[in-house]
């Protein structure tokens, strides 16, 4: 009995969609001319849609403070784990590199960065205003249509509105442009990618940013290595002039008691004070000079490097919509959606 209600279940299906496909058969006029709406639609979007071209660089981090100054770094870029090339902890270590390329302070500065176009020097944010076509938006306010983004402008001098709009730019870029991504943590190998309808502006944004975060990383990164190894060569300079002085001091006491009576020691006091000199001065000295030459071991050590493995070369790999594909998506899109609408429109109906 069970077996029969399934039957007459199924078959009640069958017969009702063959209801419907005979409805919409009977629309088919309706679905025909929402496919050329749709499809015509999709050839104009095709059109107003501008190209959107993709920069991608790829880089390799190697700290060589981690894992005895850069073979746990190697080792981890090929996804093995030696122990130590993960010992990169700090606010500035490989993993918060990535943080450092999203960051506001990094993409802003890098905004303010030169670059050429047709022969004239503008900073990259001027060039996405450009390109946003912000600058006929802005002809009738006042405020805004004498605002004006200089290459290397002190960012700290910035108006409350320059501000607001690099705010803007920033958004637009780390929400819907800007990718940075580690494929695994123990790789130390980063792909950076921006997808701008510009492509010039995408590649020398990329290059741009990369060069701002390297230089700022290992500014900071080797920061106290540096200021120590400074100290060190100026106490190193002063001493030398010092012993320098000394020595001559020595020479010319000398020649003051050349031939002088040997009963006369007092006049030789001098001249031995001199040589205490050069001599506390000359140790003072060599301990200087070992001490400044670990200084630079140590600052090689601490000093990272961020090497660019692949960049972005023009032509870049371009997303575009294309008139066929435009064509077939809009009438897609137009026939599934009329059908839906139809289909949802009987079964209403059937229900009142």
């Amino acid at each position: 009995m069970e077996t029969q209600n399934e039957e007459i279940t199924l078959k009640e299906l069958i017969q009702k969609a063959n209801e419907w496909m005979a409805y919409l058969r009977s629309k088919y006029k309706k679905i025909a001319l929402a496919a050329i709406i749709g499809a015509l639609l999709g050839i104009g979007y095709s059109f107003y849609k501008k190209p959107v071209y993709t920069a991608t660089l790829t880089y390799a981090l190697e700290d060589g403070k981690a894992a005895g100054g850069g073979l746990g770094s190697l080792a981890s870029s090929f996804g093995f784990d030696i122990g130590g090339a993960s010992g990169n902890s700090g606010a500035f270590s490989a993993m918060n590199l990535m943080e450092l390329f999203k960051s506001r302070a990094m993409v802003e500065q890098t905004l303010l960065a030169p670059v050429n176009q047709n022969n004239t020097t503008i900073s990259l944010a001027e060039m996405y205003i450009q390109d946003n076509n912000w600058r006929e938006k802005w002809a009738d306010k006042p405020l805004l249509k004498n605002i004006q983004f200089l290459p290397k402008t002190d960012r700290s001098k910035f108006t409350r509105i320059q501000d607001s709009i690099f705010g803007v730019i920033y958004d637009n870029l780390s929400k819907k442009s800007l990718t940075v991504e580690q494929k695994d943590k123990k790789v130390a190998i980063g792909t950076i990618t921006l997808n701008a309808t510009n492509e010039f502006f995408a590649q020398q944004f990329t290059l741009a940013l990369t060069k701002t975060v390297t230089d700022f990383y290992i500014e900071t990164k080797s920061k106290r290595a540096k200021e120590n190894m400074d100290i060190l060569m100026r106490q190193t300079d002063s001493i030398r002039g010092e012993l320098n002085g000394a020595i001559t001091g020595v020479a010319l006491a000398t020649d003051n008691t050349f031939g002088l009576n040997p009963a006369l020691n007092i006049k030789r006091v001098p001249s031995a004070k001199k040589q205490v000199d050069v001599q506390a001065n000359t140790a003072i000295l060599t301990e200087l000079v070992k001490q400044s030459e670990l200084a630079k071991v140590t600052l090689r050590k601490e000093t990272p490097l961020i090497q660019i493995i692949d960049q972005p070369i023009l032509p870049l790999p371009v997303n575009e919509l294309g008139l066929i594909k435009g064509f077939v998506i809009g009438a897609f899109l137009a026939v599934f959606f009329t059908v839906l609408f139809l289909l949802f429109k009987k079964f209403w109906k059937e229900l009142l």
